[in-house]
C-alpha cells in the first residue's frame, strides 16, 4: 500500500466528554485512509486531558493491527507533556517536551 498523503485532523477539544465521539470519527477515517501510514494532525487540539492519550493509544492499536504505521504530527505542548508524564511519548512517537530555559536552582 502506498501512503495517500491524507491527514486526519483532530478536533479542538479532546477530553473525556469528547473521547467516544472522536474515536468513532477516527475509526471511520482509518478505514477510509488505506495508506501505509495513518497521519493524524494534532495541531487543532486546544483543550485536552488524559483521555486524548487513550484515544491516541487506541489509534495505535488499530494501526498495529492492520500492520500500518501511525504518525502523530504537530502535537501541542500540553499533549507532549502529558505523553511524557505518562511514559507513552515513545509509543506514540510524540517528542518529549523541550527543556524551557535554564534549570532553576533547588529551593533550600
Amino acid at each position: 500500500m502506498a501512503q495517500t498523503g491524507v491527514m486526519t485532523a483532530l478536533p479542538a477539544s479532546l477530553t473525556l466528554r469528547d473521547a467516544q465521539t472522536v474515536l468513532e470519527s477516527l475509526r471511520q477515517s482509518f478505514v477510509a485512509d488505506g495508506g501505509a501510514v495513518w497521519r493524524i494532525d494534532a495541531a487543532p487540539v486546544t483543550q485536552l486531558d488524559t483521555s486524548a492519550l487513550s484515544v491516541l493509544l487506541e489509534c495505535l492499536r488499530m494501526a498495529d493491527g492492520a500492520k500500518r504505521k501511525l504518525e502523530i504530527v504537530n502535537p501541542p505542548a500540553r499533549m507532549s507533556d502529558l505523553a511524557h508524564l505518562y511514559g507513552v511519548d515513545g509509543l506514540l512517537g510524540i517528542a518529549a517536551p523541550a527543556e524551557a530555559g535554564e534549570a532553576k536552582p533547588a529551593a533550600s
